[in-house]
């Protein structure tokens, strides 16, 4: 097959359905990708516009532009959008466009997830943008803070929009982070060692586990408070026996690291095009993994940082102070390599190196302020002045903008095929670079002179007219430059005017393909033995388009790639990819009307819209795996690897390993908020605990020994070529007698309305009972498998998944039984 007819055949396979249909059909990541970068595009327009009005309301004292309601709800949804619908997602759109072709592989791990979370994003987003139009958007800030958000501050649905949209949205964010965790570490052009990763995927890599663990404590946090909402269960109110400054930690468990959750992936940038735009390699490679590595890690020790003024003890303000002064030395790391890589290499100009430098220059100012605002003494005067909301954008802004604004213009030819015509991106960066610095270090500078955070307005005699009208002027600069980036964009993609394949002479593997990219990324697999495989092997393009790598006959008509080992690279499973679907957008709708059905309060919607979303969940698994054994397939080169259905470790596994460290996040939240509720809230421990149930324990802990061991007996036996259909019986028999003791214990539980004890109580119980059916989905589908003859001696895989979900049942009910019962039998 030549190169032309291979270059149809597997754009035939891999394509989507053409037209519009194919918006809500594809699962091909290149396609998602894009569909990511530009709904977070109109999110960033949208959240540019309602910086405008904040700052035309801010530019002269007495301002009637907008009233004290309207403005909360302008600074709440600038926050908001900005933070959870347009940096994140921006970022998660660039990653998945971009990280199949850096690896050298054909698509991510779960394309369907992928597209899942897409249309996630797209109805949360659409959730929060209805009520600004309705004039019902959140009004409390975009941190939340109870008690202003509880019943008695906030009676309206205004905030349950933020708590459920935001819940809704974040759906999206864990669902990439364990597409791009397993994608990383397993889905790589063979060879391809974790030292010879590019360093953009070892940054995505850290930034996926820091959602993964960064995420769960607000979304638990925003159940609590819509639970205490909704049904009046007091986690938050202190006559009751709960705490306000639980919300706080919470949030800033999530908030803290969320900083460097969007500027990690921006400096992973960075270190991908400086060095290109310096002609060379990355100075110290392995520093700069190792610094975001450190980064990273330091980011969740931190969260108390931004509680410097509720009252914490000495010897904790001193800890988190000197922590916070601490994380200065990995981002020093990182810049000290940029600038030993621009010594050693040799810098032209150009636009992209325009936006990198004008990073440097911002995000060092950030960052001293940063050092400024973790002493303490400092952080009392400045706490919650304008002086914090300036730091906060030179950092956000400087630290992600400028870099995501180079990347856009570096990777723009591999997208469009076409290089720039118009010259329009070197002005756009001065005023841009310009007015950013105009609007925020007069910020800084009003800030010093006492004007505080989330006011609509001001008096002539405070002596900040002039200082303010400066800033809103220049806020409207930077807004006409991002306007002129805009117009730069659509006019690149409208005119044709051709560029080369590799316009950069990079030696990454997206330069290698066909541009505008194909829907199938590569003809055939590369062998990657460098960091730089295209310096090393100038014609590896062509070499791979004659198919000469692995996959290279499309004859199967299978959407295919491959697995790897994880440190080695060597190739260890054939992946077969699911066609187009329109099974995510309808799933996300129907997730959609639960959340709903939650926002507008018409509960007996939820339970049909949980039932829903339970049967397209099993419609989605179902059509995986195959009904006979393949055995061992060619891959090329002379290697045989088998297909994912038939290793103990297939890509659900993977994924299943790194959900659950998110769901173990979240229950761990829950016990940290259950125990410092107990150690300082008023109230703790209320005069009668939870009562000791002898036969619910026991019913527990029989259900969940006889479901784990049921499950691993069918594992065994499914190994030694038995029949495992009896085990996998016992498992779902015990599977439900656990759903029964989890129904048993909140039947016996105290009214959750009286006491956060008893509200904790309830929620803990609530979490034991949705894994227990869970899983009992799980085993019953197991059971359906088997005997309709999906699972085989040989075929495997299903069963080991499971296993995974029942080893997890089994340990957070012992947690549940200890944290529930324990205090009743000690006291």
């Amino acid at each position: 097959m030549n190169a032309l007819a291979r270059h149809r055949k597997l754009t035939a396979i891999w394509s989507s359905e053409p037209g519009w249909k194919g918006w809500f059909s594809t699962v091909n990541h290149s396609d998602v990708g894009r569909m990511f970068i530009v709904t977070a595009a109109f999110h960033f327009l949208v959240g540019g516009i309602l910086a405008m009005l904040i700052r035309a309301q801010l530019a002269t004292p007495h301002s009637a532009f907008a009233g004290p309601e309207i403005y909360s709800q302008l600074f709440t949804m600038h926050g908001t959008i900005m933070m959870f619908l347009f940096a994140i997602p921006m970022i998660e759109g660039l990653a998945i466009y971009l990280l199949p072709k850096m690896l050298g592989t054909r698509d991510l791990a779960y394309p369907r997830l992928t597209a899942y979370g897409y249309w996630c994003y797209f109805f949360g987003g659409a959730m929060l943008l209805i009520s600004l139009l309705f004039g019902i958007a959140p009004d409390s800030g975009w941190f939340m803070y109870p008690p202003l958000t509880g019943r008695i501050h906030s009676p309206g649905i205004n905030t349950d929009f933020w708590l459920i949209g935001i819940t809704f949205v974040e759906i999206s964010a864990i669902c990439a982070a364990v597409e791009f965790t397993v994608s990383i570490l397993k889905y790589r052009a063979p060879g391809m060692t974790l030292a010879k990763m590019p360093v953009f995927a070892w940054y995505m890599l850290v930034v996926s586990l820091m959602i993964l663990t960064g995420f769960p404590p607000l979304i638990l946090g925003s159940i609590l408070l819509e639970l205490e909402r909704a049904f009046g269960m007091p986690f938050f109110q202190v006559e009751l026996g709960g705490d306000s400054l639980l919300w706080q930690h919470l949030f800033w468990l999530f908030g803290h690291p969320e900083v460097y959750i969007i500027f990690l992936p921006a400096a992973g940038m960075v270190s991908t095009i400086l060095p290109v735009m310096s002609s060379t390699t990355l100075l110290g490679y392995r520093w700069v993994v190792a610094a975001a590595v450190a980064l990273a890690i330091l980011s969740f020790g931190l969260w108390v940082h931004h509680m410097f003024t509720t009252g914490i003890p000495h010897m904790g303000l001193a800890f988190f102070s000197a922590a916070s002064t601490l994380v200065a030395v990995p981002t020093a790391v990182q810049v000290f390599a940029w600038i030993g890589t621009m010594w050693k290499g040799s810098p032209t100009l150009r636009l992209p190196m325009l936006h990198i430098l004008g990073f440097f220059v911002t995000f060092v100012i950030g960052g001293l302020t940063g050092v400024m605002v973790a002493v303490v003494p400092f952080d009392w005067q400045v706490h919650d002045t304008a002086f914090v909301t300036a730091h906060l954008h030179y950092v956000l802004f400087g630290g992600f903008v400028f870099p995501v604004l180079a990347g856009i213009y570096y990777w723009l030819p591999l997208v469009t095929g076409n290089r720039r015509f118009f010259r329009l991106g070197e002005m756009a960066f001065a005023l841009i670079f310009l007015g950013f610095h105009v609007t925020f270090l007069a910020m800084h500078w009003v800030g010093l002179m006492g004007q505080r955070r989330r006011i609509s307005t001001y008096l002539p005699e405070d002596g900040w007219t002039v200082i303010n009208l400066i800033s809103s002027v220049g806020g409207f600069v930077m807004a006409f430059g991002l306007t002129l980036v805009l117009i730069g964009i659509l006019l690149n993609l409208a005119v044709r005017h051709r560029a080369r394949r590799n316009p950069w002479r990079s030696g990454t593997l997206e330069w290698a393909i066909p541009r505008p990219s194909a829907a199938y990324n590569f003809a055939s697999l590369p062998q990657v033995n460098s960091r730089e495989p295209l310096w090393d092997n100038p014609v590896l393009p062509a070499e791979l388009a004659r198919g000469d790598g692995y996959l290279g006959d499309a004859a199967t008509g299978r959407r295919e790639s491959l697995m790897v080992d994880i440190a080695t690279g060597k190739p260890e499973q054939l992946v077969i990819y699911p066609a187009n679907t329109r099974l995510p957008v309808i799933l996300a709708a129907v997730t959609g009307v639960f959340f709903v059905s939650l926002l507008v309060k018409i509960y007996v919607i939820t339970p049909f819209a949980i039932a829903a979303v339970a049967a397209l969940g099993w419609r989605w698994v179902w059509q995986l795996g195959s009904r006979q054994d393949l055995g061992d397939q060619p891959i090329g080169h002379g290697v045989l690897i088998p297909p994912i259905a038939e290793v103990s470790r297939p890509p659900g596994w993977w994924g299943s390993v790194f959900l659950l460290v998110a769901n173990a996040t979240l229950f761990g939240s829950l016990l940290f908020g259950y125990a410092f509720l107990w150690t300082i809230a008023p109230g703790w421990p209320p005069p009668a605990f939870m009562e000791p149930s002898l036969p619910t324990m026991l019913a527990a802990a029989g259900g969940v020994m006889l479901a784990a061991g049921g499950t691993a007996i069918a594992v065994r036996k499914n190994q030694n070529g038995s029949n495992p259909a009896v085990a996998i019986s016992a498992a779902l028999t015990g599977a439900l007698g656990l759903v029964v003791a989890f129904a048993m214990m909140l039947w016996n539980a105290p009214p959750a309305a009286e006491h956060a004890y008893n509200a904790t109580i309830v929620v803990l119980g609530s979490y034991g009972l949705f894994h227990a059916t869970l899983t009992s989905l799980m085993v019953l589908f197991l059971l359906a498998r088997q005997r309709a003859g999906y699972i085989s001696q040989r075929r495997r895989g299903e069963l080991s998944i499971v296993m995974v979900w029942a080893i997890y049942l089994f340990v957070v009910t012992g947690l549940i039984i200890l944290a529930v019962y324990l205090p009743g039998l000690v006291g």
